[in-house]
């Protein structure tokens, strides 16, 4: 498999799945501001939306969208229990929690990346992402990951666009339950690895 992926990017969540789940993997760092490859080529032939994750699979078929792929890449190592079963409520619930960190969080980020946006709109949106923040923190009460007491690949989600809200300028100093969670999940080896690839870290 190959990943194409930017630095810090929601890419990244990708990049912990692959980690986690210990498949063999190849990755293209990809320029988003000029969408193009290592190599020159353009990145829009490998993927027209133009934006990371994509995950090219070895029969040359591509994968995109960051929530279904860290599904994929859980599936093919039901063993390392990185997302329940199909078919099962456990995994509705995994969808939901992947839903909520891609449209509620993860996509709550946008006005703050337009260079049109006023500066109340960009209130606005630091206003609701806490908000969103907050009640994540209250659900990570008295619970280790999102599921419960086993690391998914929703809490790499999660973990990677939480990392998004010091950049932002948004304070979560009293997200208690959030940081504990950020600790945990950034503190697992296979997190650390990715981090480093990525020279996060």
């Amino acid at each position: 498999m190959k990943l194409y992926y930017a630095p810090g990017a929601c890419s990244l969540s990708v990049h912990i799945a692959l980690h986690e789940s210990g498949l063999a993997f190849d990755t293209i760092q990809v320029a988003t501001s000029t969408k193009t490859l290592p190599d020159g080529s353009h990145y829009l032939d490998i993927n027209p939306l133009g934006y990371v994750p994509c995950l090219e699979l070895s029969d040359g078929e591509r994968l995109l969208e960051g929530p279904a792929i860290v599904q994929y890449i859980a599936d093919q190592v039901p063993e390392k229990h990185l997302a329940p079963p199909n078919g099962t409520p456990a995994r509705y619930r995994l969808q939901s929690w992947l839903n909520f960190i891609a449209m509620e969080l993860h996509r709550g980020f946008a006005p703050l990346l337009m260079p049109d946006a006023s500066d109340a709109l960009k209130a606005a949106t630091r206003e609701r992402l806490l908000q969103r923040f907050a009640w994540l923190n209250g659900q990570l009460d008295n619970r280790e990951y999102l599921m419960g007491d086993a690391f998914t690949v929703a809490d790499g989600y999660a973990f990677v666009v939480t990392g998004w809200a010091a950049m932002a300028g948004i304070d979560m100093s009293r997200l208690t339950h959030l940081a504990l969670h950020r600790a945990r999940v950034g503190a697992r080896p296979k997190v650390q690895a990715a981090l480093r690839a990525e020279g996060l870290i």
